[in-house]
């Protein structure tokens, strides 16, 4: 009897056993929050940041409607660069206690581009993040033009590889050359020149003054060769989208 008793004991306390370690989790079980990727653009000039005529709004929002988690793309006009940069640093922050540890900067992934002024902005707001300590994968500027003390002309060495879209016609016309300050560390993809006075391009939807003035100018934003290969880029450095996920 007694060593019956004993027996059912020792199974009874191998089933607990068994029971407590199949629930227990460790202490690090859950995985660390997902930082998204970070798309930031710039307009030019004096364009409201949800003005769709622009190629730069309708790229942010194709990329809404192609990705509903995973990727965070906003627009911002040129002289909100500061709102920008503290958007990122919130985004970056995935615990919210106010602090980037190392390891929130390390997943970083921030892709910048911008037109004209916004050019400018772009390479502003990555020369912030370098001081952050904080890596960018791409800047992207469209026939940028340089902004007062700033200098749209050199890549900082946190950004991985950058573009740079030019036009020379017409009184406007941007920066027909980005270079790198650290070679090592950043690729320039290329300076790729466009030319409108044998190529034009119909801009619909922009104000009388800019289509006379400006047209060069604006001619390279509307170009649809142009921003498709912006376009193109920006979505080599994402993950496939879900268009399915997204359509629901």
């Amino acid at each position: 009897m007694r060593f019956s008793i004993r027996v059912f004991l020792l199974f009874l306390s191998i089933v607990v056993a068994s029971g407590q370690a199949g629930s227990a989790r460790p202490v690090n079980a859950e995985p660390p929050p997902t930082t998204p990727f970070i798309i930031i653009g710039f307009v030019g000039g004096f364009i409201k940041h949800d003005n769709l005529v622009h190629s730069g709004v309708q790229l942010a929002a194709h990329l809404h409607e192609d990705y509903i988690s995973g990727v965070e793309a906003e627009v911002f006009e040129n002289h909100r660069g500061e709102d920008a940069h503290q958007d990122i640093l919130r985004l970056l922050d995935t615990n919210h206690d106010g602090v980037l540890s190392a390891e929130e900067k390390r997943d970083a992934r921030i892709i910048i581009y911008g037109h004209s002024w916004g050019g400018s902005e772009t390479v502003t707001l990555a020369r912030k993040l370098e001081r952050d300590g904080i890596r960018v994968l791409l800047t992207i500027q469209v026939d940028s033009v340089a902004k007062f003390h700033e200098d749209d002309n050199v890549i900082p060495a946190n950004v991985a590889q950058a573009a740079n879209f030019y036009q020379t016609n017409g009184l406007l016309h941007g920066q027909h050359q980005i270079r790198a300050a650290s070679p090592s560390r950043t690729q320039i993809l290329g300076n790729f020149r466009f030319d409108y006075e044998a190529n034009p391009v119909r801009c619909a939807g922009y104000p009388w003054f800019a289509r006379v003035f400006e047209n060069p100018h604006i001619e390279i934003e509307c170009d649809p060769r142009v921003f498709s290969r912006v376009e193109s880029l920006i979505r080599s450095k994402l993950p496939a989208a879900n268009p399915t996920l997204a359509a629901n």
